[in-house]
């Protein structure tokens, strides 16, 4: 069996994942998640802030505690880099300081390979089935979409308009005002035009949430119907349109300490997830999607399906 740690760096979060595996079979040692926040105050102008280089060199030390708890050694540690680097002028320089801080080499991804590991993630988790989806995944920087069945993929687009940009656009006030959510459909209708050509082609039938706002939003569910979070080895569900319409309104009428008051809502989240529920709001209403389905796992856990099927 061997050890392998796979590092999501995300713009908002870089989480962890640590599986033994023995080339078909794998089991998960360990996660975890540190909010480095990278895109934080610079993602809009292409940079990474000197903050958000030390936020992420920190997070990086902090998961190597637990790679020297485990055994881990860097040839054994795989970091994947997506929007927040992928698009920042000085992203050579984080990745160059992270490699001589911590020893760990990042591989910056490009959108349309972020997106094809995020199906394989997604599939990994959950049976997708014969009908036509959209995976849709709100990352800090980017979103993700990828119309598919358990099959294939139809269409797969990654778009500039991940949750921290939209905030840094869009929500001047807090709780956002009715004005602002209105510019920020006006936005998505124009940035998502070659989506709706593909919606029209393929006509997906579901929403697959990955990860971030929807994950959230499946807490919030389970804490309002069930009082109590949702059973941690449990990766895929189905969110009740009519709870996404309910946590909607309630996200988007109420400040940040009204939001975090809510049951099942974490701090790293309390903001991002007022854009994110108006982007997915503007995609169910646009595209007249009644189904919304949910999947746990997304980016690290497609970097796992490649590793096994490389080893089969």
């Amino acid at each position: 069996m061997i050890k392998k740690a796979i590092i999501d760096l995300g713009t908002n979060t870089f989480q962890l994942l640590i599986v033994e595996h023995d080339g078909v079979n794998y089991k998960t040692i360990h996660e975890d998640s540190y909010a480095a926040k990278i895109g934080k105050g610079g993602i809009s102008v292409g940079l990474i802030t000197e903050e958000g280089i030390q936020r992420g060199i920190k997070g990086l030390q902090y998961f190597q505690q637990v790679f020297e708890k485990e055994g881990i050694t860097n040839e054994n540690i795989i970091a994947t880099a997506t929007s927040a680097v992928r698009n920042a002028n000085n992203g050579d320089e984080f990745c160059q300081r992270v490699l001589a801080e911590t020893g760990i080499k990042i591989q910056v991804i490009s959108g349309e390979e972020e997106a094809t590991l995020i199906y394989e993630g997604v599939k990994l988790g959950m049976n997708i089935g014969l009908k036509p989806s959209m995976i849709m995944d709100i990352g800090g920087g980017s979103v993700e979409f990828i119309i598919c069945d358990k099959n294939r993929i139809m269409y797969k687009r990654s778009f500039e308009i991940g949750g921290q940009r939209l905030i840094d656009k869009f929500m001047t006030t807090d709780p956002i005002s009715p004005r602002s959510v209105g510019a920020l459909k006006d936005y998505l209708e124009e940035q998502l035009l070659p989506l709706t050509n593909a919606v029209h082609q393929y006509a997906p039938v579901c929403v697959i949430g990955s990860a971030g706002s929807f994950e959230t939003l499946i807490d919030i569910f389970y804490m309002k119907t069930q009082g109590n979070l949702p059973p941690h080895e449990q990766v895929s569900f189905e969110l009740p349109i009519s709870e996404f319409h309910d946590s909607f309104l309630k996200l988007v009428s109420k400040n940040h300490g009204e939001r975090m008051a809510l049951a099942g809502m974490i701090e790293l989240r309390v903001d991002m997830i007022v854009v994110g529920v108006c982007l997915i709001d503007f995609v169910l209403k646009r595209f007249g999607i009644q189904e919304i389905k949910v999947s746990n796992y997304a980016l690290k856990e497609g970097i796992l399906s490649k590793i096994l099927k490389e080893n089969i």
